[in-house]
């Protein structure tokens, strides 16, 4: 069948002709398979996804259903908020957006000058636009899917009608997502009844093996503290048997960890409430269960979330409760939450409720816990290493401990699996060009996928250099995977090792300090064309990475504030500059 070719944009045509004429062009191609030649196809409609993303969820998201709305008929292509061409929202009549929040209510990386834009006072109405917004967050923070809410408001201040409600979902957010899109696409079959179904189009993207909502049980062949016995901290070092799963992964990439609660704390909390562990209570995902099996498989019994607290203020009629959960002073809140689980009201503002589905109605899932990937699967194959902290500290005079981090270091033994699912993390990935080097800065536990990023190169025989910046308070005891970094430096696989030893001298040294020292350099190495890298605590040290690194362009680079700030910000266009944090 012959092709002809659509009319370029050069040709002295409207676009509206252009549009016309392409139709009539395609109907003519077309009538080989049935189509009467000389009748123009009808536009399709055109739907815009953009998405906020973080940590990938947000992107999976959109480019599932920027596939099915494709499949039946519709022009929809998908955007990252940083990457968005042309894209003219003044133009546009649909648009969907799917956003994650950052930290506690602010854009993801991707989307800050997305919504810096759209937040400008000269920003132009948007009256021809109607949209809805998914917005995907944790509960857990108080400002709970605050990003997600912010660009609802912001659209529909600047004139844009809501084509469907936006959906705010906590860390499970398949279900009401899925639900969102089925509202959505109902919407816009209105503009196009003649489209397709999604069955009949590009299904839903299809899970096969293991997956989240199908992990894969692992055996747990690894548990080694890597910090020495005199540490204050606890570092461990988890290899993880994937065997026989298919699983596969990338360097960068996640594995989420479905841990199980402490039998003590369960069998405390039973008791407190006055029920029996063998009463029976409905699961999410494994129907009626005994309840001490559902406290230890299946809720979360820890987190003390806002909605956790006001609806137990509700319950309890404690007014003392009631008046921390209805403040409009954020820190009130948070003062009250900081340090406290769902066991010190249990205990300290007692309900008796009349079954215990009514006390598990009030939990949310518990969830899988993600970690960064610290192996190279080129390195280890069928195996998974991870870098966790063990979490325990002393809180409101009790013993407190991370579920998941004290799971795998004390509770996991031969005779229980792990379950696990990959998790891939677009965001975050080693240049495709061996010869490109690579600036990696990860202190404590952020080391992780630098492991990986450094056994990768040296598998791979990058010939680009590899620079490491790590911290941690003391050398002595607190210097994980030593051998293997300091054997890496002697190979010529690292480059560079800077470290930080908060701890060791008069004054604190951390990795933003080692950073500035070394500025000229760096400056040197991203002139060449590195990519550099972070890892770690998000609320203090990335920012102050972030600080070093304008400071550096500054300095080094003989730009100003705004130079330096635009010079950052065309590292992290050009994926020059990516971030893992936490």
């Amino acid at each position: 069948m012959s092709t002809l070719p659509a009319i370029p944009e050069s040709a002295p045509f409207s676009p509206a002709q252009r549009l016309w004429l392409n139709g009539y062009i395609a109907g003519l191609v077309s009538s080989d398979e049935g189509s009467s030649p000389g009748v123009a196809s009808k536009p399709k409609v055109r739907v815009p996804i953009i998405y906020a993303s973080q940590s990938g969820n947000s992107e999976g998201l959109a480019e599932t259903y920027s596939e099915q709305l494709g499949g039946m008929g519709f022009d929809c292509p998908c955007l990252a908020a940083d990457d968005l061409g042309d894209l003219d929202l003044t133009k546009e009549k649909n648009l969907l957006l799917i956003s994650s929040t950052w930290g506690d209510g602010d854009p993801p990386d991707n989307a800050v000058d997305f919504w810096e834009t759209l937040q400008a006072e000269d920003h132009p109405k948007l009256e021809g636009l109607t949209y809805s917004v998914l917005a995907l967050g944790d509960s857990n923070y108080i400002d709970f899917c605050g990003q997600g809410k912010a660009f609802d408001a912001r659209l529909e201040a600047l004139g844009a009608s809501r084509m469907a409600a936006r959906v705010d979902c906590d860390t499970d957010f398949e279900e009401p997502a899925d639900e969102w899109f089925a509202t959505v696409l109902e919407e816009l079959k209105k503009q196009d009844p003649e489209a397709g179904d999604a069955d009949g189009g590009a299904p839903a993207k299809k899970e096969e093996g293991y997956s989240k909502k199908n992990p894969f049980p692992a055996k747990l062949k690894t548990n080694l503290m890597l910090n020495a016995e005199d540490s204050a901290r606890d570092t461990r070092h988890f290899e993880i048997d994937l065997s026989g799963s298919g699983m596969s992964y990338e360097c960068g990439d996640v594995l989420g960890v479905y841990p199980q609660n402490n039998p003590a704390h369960v069998d405390e909390m039973i008791a407190a409430l006055g029920f029996s562990p063998d009463d029976v209570v409905s699961t999410p995902d494994h129907g009626d269960r005994p309840l001490r099996t559902a406290l230890l498989e299946d809720f979360d019994i820890r987190t003390l979330s806002v909605k956790f607290l006001s609806e137990w203020a509700e319950k309890s009629g404690s007014e003392e409760l009631a008046a921390i959960a209805g403040s409009d002073d954020k820190s009130v809140i948070e003062n009250f939450l900081w340090g406290r689980e769902i066991i010190d009201l249990v205990t300290g503002y007692p309900i008796e409720f009349a079954a215990p589905t009514e006390f598990t109605s009030l939990l949310r899932k518990l969830g899988a816990r993600l970690y960064s990937i610290s192996s190279s699967p080129n390195a280890h194959p069928d195996e998974v290493h991870l870098t966790v902290a063990k979490v325990t500290y002393e809180s409101h005079g009790r013993a407190r401990e991370g579920v998941c981090s004290t799971f795998l270091s004390d509770r996991v033994n031969d005779g229980l699996n792990v379950g696990v699912f990959l998790q891939a993390a677009s965001h975050f990935k080693l240049p495709t060009d061996l010869s490109t080097d690579v600036i990696m800065c990860g202190p404590g536990t952020g080391i992780a996928p630098f492991r990986s990023f450094l056994e990768e190169r040296e598998f791979t025989k990058a010939d680009g250099r590899n620079w490491l910046f790590f911290g941690n308070p003391h050398e002595s005891t607190d210097f994980l995977y030593q051998d293997q970094l300091l054997g890496m430096k002697d190979k010529g696989v690292l480059t560079r090792l800077d470290l930080a030893w908060s701890r060791d001298g008069d004054e604190k040294v951390y990795v933003q300090d080692r950073m500035l020292q070394a500025g000229e350099e760096l400056w040197q190495w991203f002139e060449s064309g590195a990519h550099f890298y972070i890892c770690g605590d998000a609320k203090r040290m990335a920012k102050d990475v972030d600080d070093a690194l304008h400071t550096i362009a500054r300095r080094h680079g003989n730009l100003d504030e705004a130079g330096a700030a635009s010079y950052i910000k065309m590292l992290v266009k050009e994926k020059r500059y990516q971030r893992d944090v936490y």
